[in-house]
């Protein structure tokens, strides 16, 4: 009985420790990802008067930039913190809105890009590994699934909600909207100044009695140490999945005017998406505990191939119901396989390791928008899209040895709670 109330004290402190590093956690991820621009900033660079290449041309030097900008953002976080790394990348990032909502010139806006996607650089990465540091201080990393899983949540639906609102907010004007997405980075960093503490890679929080080699002190000295064949390959595979994934969630615009829909309702399927793949993750706890990484992996690959190909049968609202029905999935792993990352590298060099990760996705996500719009481009969308399904089939086929390996990992978090539970009193 003793030890039965032990028990219950012990994950009701635990619970607690949690709740008091997630609290701002998720303040920050509704502040930060009320982004109004994000679903008409098409439409306001062609009001500028740039064409359909130079747009495309602004979004590729993101892209670019931000998957160039991982390497050493990471380290930079490293060193002086994860959390200064933020800030100087959500205020780099305000100040490049604001830069756009004043500006009309051209080479203006590609310094902005430019600025932009260096900003996106700093905060990816860092705010995991934040996260997860300080989860590890206070002995709550079993939780990080369920933290993650409604961090992204709240994350997504904010987005969709924020493009909705952005379009209403644009009939007052764009200034409107780049301001107050300005306003709303500025109050995400107030909100980790003032509630979340610093953690640099020194700390190395999940290190004990000196296990970590100091000699050892280079992030690609760390990568080359974890990075196993097994680990190498979740990380291709995890990037192919991106690399489906957010190409087909844009272009499936493109693909449903097409096919006959409107611009209402394709905006509508979009938003709908946006809050679809938000709360899917909510499952994403339940399904690392029953299924594990290793079967998810899979399931979400096929599951991508399969809305790809319903959407080249050319048929509208079967590809609406492919589309809504399928693409929050792969959300659910993407949280389960960011848990294995962040168990798989060191502290010390935690943001600098999931930035090169993050590198290899933002690259491989570049490579499949231009493969993808060639694809729709020569084949028409429908049959593009179609087609398109053979990314993810790829991708399955290289995961199929890690699947054999064995359906579900234990983490090292796991194996005390059950020797645990297997001695406790009956």
């Amino acid at each position: 009985m003793t030890g039965t109330t032990e028990a219950l004290s012990g994950s009701a402190a635990v619970d607690n420790a949690a709740r008091s590093v997630t609290r701002p956690f998720y303040v920050y991820a509704v502040l930060s990802n009320s982004l109004f621009q994000r679903g008409v900033f098409v439409l306001f660079l062609q009001q500028r008067g740039f064409s359909a290449e130079q747009v495309a041309l602004l979004q590729t030097l993101l892209y670019l930039v931000s998957g160039l900008a991982e390497l050493p953002t990471g380290v930079i976080a490293d060193r002086i913190g994860r959390r200064a790394s933020i800030v100087i990348g959500q205020m780099l990032i305000a100040g490049c809105l604001l830069g756009q909502g004043t500006f009309s010139n051209y080479w203006v806006f590609l310094a902005l890009f430019i600025g932009q996607g260096v900003g996106m650089a700093c905060v990816s990465g860092s705010d995991t590994a934040l996260l997860y540091d300080l989860l590890v201080r206070r002995g709550a990393t079993a939780n990080y699934v369920k933290i993650k899983s409604r961090f992204t949540m709240l994350g997504t639906v904010t987005a969709g909600a924020a493009i909705v609102l952005g379009g209403q907010l644009q009939q007052i004007s764009w200034g409107v909207v780049y301001v107050g997405s300005a306003a709303c980075l500025a109050l995400a960093v107030v909100v980790l100044m003032s509630r979340v503490p610093e953690i640099r890679g020194a700390d190395a929080v999940d290190e004990q009695d000196g296990a970590e080699e100091h000699g050892d002190a280079t992030a690609w000295r760390a990568m080359l140490r974890v990075a196993t064949p097994a680990l190498v390959t979740l990380v291709v595979v995890s990037g192919l999945m991106h690399a489906t994934l957010t190409p087909y969630i844009i272009f499936a615009q493109k693909t449903l005017s097409d096919q006959g829909a409107g611009t209402a309702l394709v905006s509508v399927v979009i938003s709908a998406g946006f809050f679809a793949g938000g709360l899917t993750p909510l499952l994403s706890d339940r399904a690392d505990r029953r299924i594990g990484y290793r079967v998810i992996v899979p399931v979400s690959l096929l599951t991508l191939a399969a809305a790809l190909g319903l959407s080249g049968l050319g048929l509208v609202w079967v590809t609406i119901a492919a589309f809504l029905a399928l693409v929050g999935i792969p959300e659910i792993t993407a949280v389960i396989v960011d848990n294995v990352f962040n168990e798989a590298v060191p502290s010390r060099h935690r943001a600098s390791l999931l930035s090169m990760i993050a590198f290899v996705e933002s690259a491989l996500i570049g490579i499949g928008y231009l493969v993808l719009g060639a694809l729709m481009d020569g084949l028409g969308s429908s049959v593009g899209m179609a087609t398109y399904a053979a990314v993810p089939l790829l991708a399955c086929l290289l995961w199929l040895p890690e699947l054999f390996r064995g359906a579900r990992v234990t983490t090292e978090i796991e194996k005390p709670s059950r020797a645990a539970s297997s001695t406790a009193p009956r």
